[in-house]
């Protein structure tokens, strides 16, 4: 397994309404949603980009944490 495209830092997501979506993106040359995680108000998803995910895109409001900082969606 080559883990040179895996980013081991973890990312925290929380909800702040019910109803967040967290989706996967793959990696590679077509970019396809791959799996979704729907949250409710106050639940919270530790995640990490893998070989097969190079993006994850969030739907609705929640608070996202990263080794970079910490932003919101609206």
């Amino acid at each position: 397994m080559d883990n040179s495209n895996v980013n081991p830092d973890f990312f925290v997501v929380k909800a702040l309404e019910d109803g967040v979506n967290v989706i996967g993106l793959t990696r590679g040359t077509d970019t396809k949603f791959h799996h979704t995680e729907k949250l409710d108000k106050g639940e919270i998803m530790i995640a990490q980009f893998t070989e097969h995910t190079s993006a994850v895109k969030i739907r609705g409001k929640a608070i996202v944490q990263t080794s970079n900082g910490e932003m919101s969606s609206d």
